[in-house]
């Protein structure tokens, strides 16, 4: 099988016949071409013939987003284990502190009430309905217009959550850890992150190995939408997540990051999700999560040079700020 990676230029100075990266600002005009066993060639974007169609089409909006630009999800656990800011969040009030906050800045909230960290074990049913369900319920009452993406493996936690007022369904398992949830998104037509992972988070972090990480991913992930669009979901209501931290090394992190424009070839919208992750931490020589803003920012803009349409972040304000300056210099809408 030949994959194509586009190499992605910003709009400033697009020369004619130029292809656009899923019908926004960026563009390419050549493209990688890659195949297992075969050294990477690059080689004009006509070579790729009918790939161009999933790489060049715009995207559908996603949950009545535009997907033209990068847009950001903010983060908010409600969780007391979670890598980051585990138990911060725990109590309601502080929730909805924190997602009103957020809501000035990101147009997708995304809540969960189970921490997928490394080593992290599930979380009971009803315990996870009663952590996301009643703030999610509580933001629609106060006025809150942001988008609201579920966090969630499991199907009746989504159902609440969608009953409650949330518009997505963000799957770290991809709709393979609880059978009911495909048939749900499918019949509540909701939208749905469909995310990489290998193993569960109790043993994704024990020795994850790949024959080509990259490659290895993007098979998985049209697997992964192909297993959905047999379920009835369409492939223009489904995003996807290569899964940064999830079962990855940090060489088979930065892979995934410097690659991640291959991705649009499932001609979806791509999410990347690497806020404050250990890797940050590693390179950045920043041990504790909370010191890991400034070089999460850089790998989401990292992301959006990319093309990714979905930032998925901690740090909601000063991602939107730092976007904002790299989308005014490369002449991109804001």
């Amino acid at each position: 099988m030949i994959y194509w990676r586009p190499l992605v230029q910003t709009d400033l100075s697009r020369p004619s016949g130029a292809v656009p990266l899923a019908g926004g600002p960026l563009w390419f005009s050549q493209v990688e071409r890659l195949e297992r066993g075969r050294a990477p060639e690059v080689v004009p974007a006509a070579e790729a013939g009918t790939a161009l169609d999933a790489l060049a089409a715009p995207r559908a909006d996603f949950a009545g987003l535009a997907m033209d630009r990068p847009r950001i999800m903010g983060i908010l656990n409600v969780t007391p284990d979670s890598f980051s800011d585990g138990g911060r969040f725990l109590a309601p009030q502080a929730a909805l502190a924190q997602a009103r906050a957020m809501a000035e800045g990101a147009e997708i909230l995304d809540i969960g009430g189970e921490s997928t960290r490394p080593g992290a074990q599930t979380v009971a049913v009803p315990d996870e309905i009663a952590r996301t369900a009643p703030v999610i319920a509580a933001l629609r009452a106060g006025g809150v217009t942001a988008k609201i993406s579920i966090d969630t493996r499991k199907a009746p936690v989504a159902k609440a959550a969608l009953h409650a007022g949330a518009d997505i369904v963000n799957d770290v398992a991809a709709l393979t850890f609880d059978p009911a949830l495909g048939p749900l998104v499918a019949e509540t037509q909701a939208p749905v992150v469909l995310m990489h992972h290998l193993g569960t988070p109790e043993t994704m972090q024990a020795d994850p190995r790949y024959d080509d990480v990259l490659l290895d991913v993007y098979d998985w992930l049209a697997e992964s939408v192909a297993r959905a669009e047999r379920q009835g979901i369409p492939r223009n209501r489904i995003a996807v997540d290569p899964g940064i931290g999830f079962g990855k090394t940090l060489a088979h992190n930065l892979a995934l990051i410097r690659g991640l424009s291959l991705f649009h070839g499932l001609g979806c919208p791509v999410l990347l999700g690497a806020s404050r992750k250990r890797f940050i931490g590693t390179l950045g020589g920043a041990e504790v999560a909370e010191a890991r803003m400034p070089g999460s920012v850089a790998v989401a803009l990292a992301g959006a040079a990319q093309g990714a349409q979905i930032l998925r972040v901690h740090d909601v304000a000063e991602t939107r700020q730092a976007l904002r300056l790299w989308q005014a210099i490369n002449g991109s809408r804001t």
